[in-house]
């Protein structure tokens, strides 16, 4: 365990990237090939309900009645709220009694147009009288019938006193108490059905077009990471893309369904989707052979005169933290400085060993070390 602790001291001696003082100008050295790399993309994401329903109550008045608890599950139909509805109650039995009268209206004025019917066939009574007769009845009736939808109409505002919930889910903040004054500009609660989720996220218009070209369906199953950092459970699959590319940031949304048997997910909260990808033929370096300047990358890379090159390398943005997938600037077969870096410049002749020797050589150091070079390689 000590020399392991030592051999990593000496490793990082000089900086990241620095190698121990052989005394000569050896650096390991390793050849480009391909692996496979698992990796993956992520990006933010909003998770909301399959179903959000703002719940509004259609007419004014005192809230008397809330029937739900924040985070109660509801069924379609059920009520949750009820308004005042003395005076809604008072203009149904109005227009009821206003329905009765024109009732016995019509009753009277088809007694007198039936009477006036057999008058009329007995020559009793002429035309006109017959014509009157029949017009008062009819329109009678068309009052029996405006009277009708008025009482159609004031059971229909009395049913607005009563806020149903229009489907099943999961009620949210209740921002109103009993006998607060509501209209129909506020919301009362929203009711979310969260049997399922989805959460939405964004690509660039560049990973859309592609996505267009292959198809949804060419996608795996993807993971979501929640706000704590754990990972749901259960997968999830892109099922959406809008057809629309936001003028302002140039991505294209997606959403992504994911069941919820459980339902631990809740609507409006926040994660990750993780997209993961298989390249079975990646070029994979490490990260330590790597230097950054000005948001570009470099290694490097051994010509077969033994001299170095400083070369510039493009490489995958998603990576595990200890190694990069380089997309340009390494071939297959092309050699590269895996340590030491910062003890190199561009055009520097070395003498190439393996990364096996580079260890072996670290270890032979380790042992031959004093105490006092031990605790001065460790204060570096």
């Amino acid at each position: 365990m000590m020399l392991a602790a030592i051999a990593a001291t000496l490793v990082s001696c000089g900086g990241g990237g620095g190698r121990p003082n052989f005394g000569d100008n050896e650096f390991p050295v390793a050849t480009v090939g391909m692996s496979s790399a698992d990796m993956q993309t992520t990006y933010p994401a909003t998770i909301k309900g399959v179903q959000d329903v703002e719940i509004r109550p259609k007419v004014s008045g005192f809230l008397t009645q809330i029937n739900a608890k924040e985070g109660q599950t509801v069924s379609a139909g059920q009520v949750l709220f009820v308004i005042d509805n003395e005076t809604y109650q008072a203009q149904v039995r109005q227009a009821q009694a206003a329905v009765n009268t024109a009732q016995q209206q019509v009753n009277t004025a088809k007694l007198t147009f039936d009477n006036a019917k057999q008058l009329h066939a007995n020559k009793v009574i002429g035309d006109f009288e017959m014509q009157t007769s029949q017009n008062n009845y009819e329109s009678a009736k068309a009052g029996l019938a405006q009277a009708k939808a008025a009482l159609a109409s004031a059971k229909e505002a009395l049913s607005f006193c009563y806020v149903k919930s229009p489907s099943t889910g999961v009620v949210g903040t209740l921002p109103f108490k009993r006998g607060a004054l509501v209209s129909s500009s506020n919301v009362l609660t929203t009711v979310s059905n969260i049997s399922s989720i989805e959460a939405y996220f964004s690509v660039t218009e560049k990973e859309s077009m592609l996505l267009s070209q292959a198809g949804l369906n060419s996608l795996p199953d993807v993971k979501l990471q929640l706000a704590d950092g754990t990972v749901y459970p259960h997968e999830g699959k892109v099922t959406k893309m809008s057809g629309v590319i936001d003028a302002a940031t140039g991505s294209v949304q997606l959403i992504a369904a994911f069941p919820n048997p459980e339902k631990t997910l809740k609507s409006g909260g926040a994660g990750n989707i993780i997209i993961p990808r298989v390249n079975s033929n990646a070029i994979v370096i490490p990260q330590a052979c790597v230097s950054e300047v000005q948001n570009k990358m470099f290694v490097y890379t051994l010509g077969k005169d033994n001299k170095v090159k400083y070369t510039e390398i493009k490489v995958d943005p998603q990576n595990d933290g200890n190694h990069y997938v380089v997309t340009d600037g390494l071939h297959t077969g092309d050699r590269y400085v895996t340590n030491g870096i910062t003890k190199l410049s561009d055009g520097m002749e070395i003498v190439p060993i393996t990364p096996q020797r580079y260890q072996e050589k670290i270890d032979e150091q380790a042992k031959s070390m004093s105490a006092g070079d031990i605790v001065g390689a460790m204060k570096k």
